[in-house]
């Protein structure tokens, strides 16, 4: 990615360029959830043992920590915890699904 092309919020000067900034970050973004996904993938396989089973603490630790970084970040921490309660559940669902195949 060429940093010159980025512009802040602050730097743009028409509605085109704030739409090609959010363009630039959705596509971050993606990259960076498939990258979260593959650890996700992971995981289930860890699972299969009791000791690595889920555990609740776990999902209140990170909801926990996204909210402080949001925070950090001038980012509403309540759509952080809606968002990551979401990404939560998808791998949860996903674990489970896995987890029955066997």
């Amino acid at each position: 990615m060429d940093l010159t092309l980025m512009k802040t919020a602050a730097d743009c000067q028409t509605m085109t360029e704030v739409r090609t900034e959010i363009d630039r970050v959705d596509r971050a973004l993606i990259d960076l959830l498939a990258e979260r996904w593959t650890y996700v993938d992971k995981a289930w396989v860890f699972k299969r043992s009791p000791e690595e089973a889920s555990v609740p603490w776990r999902n209140k630790d990170v909801i926990d920590k996204v909210k402080v970084r949001a925070a950090q970040a001038d980012m509403p921490p309540e759509m952080a915890e809606a968002l990551w309660r979401l990404i939560i559940g998808w791998g949860i669902q996903y674990e489970e699904e896995r987890l029955k195949e066997e």
